[in-house]
């Protein structure tokens, strides 16, 4: 296998999509697990699809295959990399499994999670030197995606700056990837979570009169989802300090508090989330934990049992770049929004008048907005009425557009398919030379390099072009 020739899809055959995951494929899923499922859901009508994990797989789908791959196991995996005409990567994929990192078959590297903005805070209370280690492991994970990619997927616009970026600094954006595409949309394609186009229907009451302390005619925020270090719940908890004096009636719900899986470490903005409730004396009474994983097709009855969803952060550069799935489900079951300023979504909030954006940090500023939207009329009929419109922008069908057209005509990138990553091409030989300190040495490997790639014509020119510099004042 080689990736200096890739393979052409077969003509006139549906194309088959391998979508390769690390994580639980069950009836609790975290974000990668979601997300694979339902590409495998929207792709599965025009093309055929297979998931391989190499954590466990608990459902069965008659739309599509799963699989399960040790990951140890490359021979294993070898015979779905051959199968495939275009593989979709996550994380760590093309490190678990070399057969995959060396494929001739069509790459694209889903990008929606940079994990290695995400190690800059879950990692900082590391001695330093762990610290810088995590976070170089993860751009190099990163690096090795862009630079082996066909096409990128992200989870939007910001997200696709942030990978042209790196794109560039990597030199994938060059003179073929420009001459295919100037504007590089369809490189790097912004393909977002989405949400289900089925309304959302409750069969049962999962707080509202079932969670001891949450009363049938209380009003409800939940958090929808886990508690990580690049949030700050800890200032929602001191704004539920403020409000609950004068409204007792109002409850916070942390959906998720614990991770169902046990790689993902518990991380120390847990703990100090319920120090804060605790010293406010709000555990149990107005502030609650849930120390289980909520069961994905279960969480339904939790949103729709509450009120708002509240989602809160610092401002630092993960969170200009995150895209917080947790929004979507609160789209989806029309729950007003209250988030702090400074991601894509604080944006999408403010600018429809889905709920009320907050400054990052000011627990009286969020204690005013959760009382707005709460018991204010006027935010309340506005909520509604921009909730009905936005969802319908971000259903799954919508959201897989983007990667389904790729995946129908599968296309190796134009500098992949000329060659041009090959180790010894004249490119890298070009950047290699450069990066040479200026002298003598320098200078006469550039002699060679023009010689070869354009005769003594071309070292006349660009001898003469040096020399025009030189006389500049």
């Amino acid at each position: 296998m080689t990736t200096d020739s890739p393979a052409a899809p077969r003509a006139g055959a549906r194309t088959r999509v391998l979508l390769i995951t690390g994580d639980l494929i069950g009836v609790r899923m975290a974000g990668p697990a979601i997300r694979v499922w339902n590409f495998a859901d929207q792709l599965a009508d025009t093309c055929n699809v297979r998931i391989v994990s190499w954590a466990k797989i608990e459902r069965t789908s008659d739309r599509f295959g799963l699989h399960f791959v040790h990951e140890t196991d490359d021979a294993a995996m070898q015979v779905h990399e051959r199968w495939a005409d275009v593989i979709v990567v996550q994380g760590i994929a093309l490190r678990i499994f070399p057969c995959v990192a060396a494929t001739d078959r069509i790459v694209v590297a889903d990008l929606y999670d940079p994990f290695h903005l995400e190690q800059l805070e879950q990692n900082k209370h590391m001695p330093p030197v762990e610290w810088e280690e995590e976070v170089s492991k993860a751009v190099s994970l990163l690096n090795e995606q862009l630079e082996r990619a066909d096409t990128m997927i992200c989870a939007s616009e910001r997200q696709q700056t942030l990978w042209l970026g790196a794109l560039s600094a990597l030199g994938r954006v060059n003179p073929l990837t420009y001459t295919a595409d100037p504007t590089f949309d369809a490189f790097v394609r912004v393909v977002p979570f989405g949400l289900p186009e089925d309304e959302p229907v409750q069969t049962r009451h999962a707080l509202k009169g079932t969670v001891p302390g949450i009363g049938a005619d209380d009003k409800v925020l939940i958090w929808g989802g886990g508690i990580y270090e690049w949030f700050d719940p800890v200032t929602l908890v001191e704004a539920m300090a403020l409000v609950v004096d004068d409204h007792p009636d109002v409850k916070l719900f942390f959906m998720s508090a614990r991770h169902f899986n046990p790689d993902v470490p518990e991380m120390k903005v847990l703990g100090d989330t319920i120090a804060a409730a605790d010293a406010h004396g709000l555990t149990d009474r107005n502030v609650f934990f849930n120390d289980t994983w909520v069961d994905y097709e279960d969480r339904v009855n939790f949103l729709l049992d509450s009120d708002i969803g509240v989602s809160t952060h610092p401002i630092h550069l993960e969170t200009r770049f995150s895209f917080r799935t947790r929004i979507l489900d609160y789209l989806w079951a029309r729950l007003p929004i209250i988030t702090t300023d400074g991601d894509s979504f604080a944006d999408l909030v403010r600018a429809n008048r889905l709920g009320a954006v907050v400054p990052a940090g000011d627990a009286q500023a969020l204690a005013d907005a959760i009382v707005s939207v709460l018991y204010d009329p006027e935010v309340i009929a506005a909520a509604a009425t921009g909730l009905d419109r936005v969802r319908t922008e971000f259903t799954w069908e919508r959201a897989v557009a983007p990667l389904r057209e790729f995946c129908e005509d599968p296309k190796a990138a134009p500098d992949r398919a000329a060659g041009r990553r090959a180790a010894g091409s004249a490119s890298e030989r070009f950047a290699r030379i450069l990066a040479m300190p200026k002298g003598r040495r320098r200078d006469a490997a550039l002699f060679v390099y023009y010689l070869r790639t354009g005769g003594i014509s071309r070292v006349t020119d660009r001898l003469g072009h040096r020399r025009r510099r030189q006389r500049r004042p």
